[in-house]
């Protein structure tokens, strides 16, 4: 199934340009990519998945980001500063979903703490 990724890539100049290309023309399934150097834009046409394409241009060591989510960002002016976050571990979504888990654990924590305190008194 073809589909279209759009990023938004810190690119500043064309030898950024030329490391997203290298990259992209590696990558497997990519029919057509177009690097918009102005716009930080960079646009892959091919049978891919979008975390695939975004892990790999990430490679470059570029910031990566969809471009969907950092549009929001930008009509928003305090989730811009927090947007930068989830766009790093948006490349690891299992991540996101351990955190609960373990905030979850930590009120068990607390209760142990007053036994340690009885037996140091």
């Amino acid at each position: 199934m073809s589909q279209t990724v759009v990023l938004k890539v810190g690119m500043s100049c064309q030898g950024c340009v030329g490391a997203v290309k290298r990259v992209l023309g590696k990558m497997e399934g990519v029919e057509s990519y177009e690097v918009d150097l102005e716009q930080q834009k960079v646009t892959v046409k091919g049978n891919v998945q979008p975390d695939a394409v975004l892990q790999t241009v990430s490679k470059t060591g570029k910031k990566t980001a969809f471009w969907e989510a950092e549009a929001l960002a930008e009509s928003e002016a305090k989730p811009a500063e927090s947007e930068v976050q989830p766009a790093e571990t948006e490349a690891n979504p299992a991540e996101t979903k351990v955190k609960p888990a373990e905030t979850e654990a930590k009120p068990t924590e607390p209760e142990a703490k007053p036994t340690e305190a009885v037996a140091a008194a």
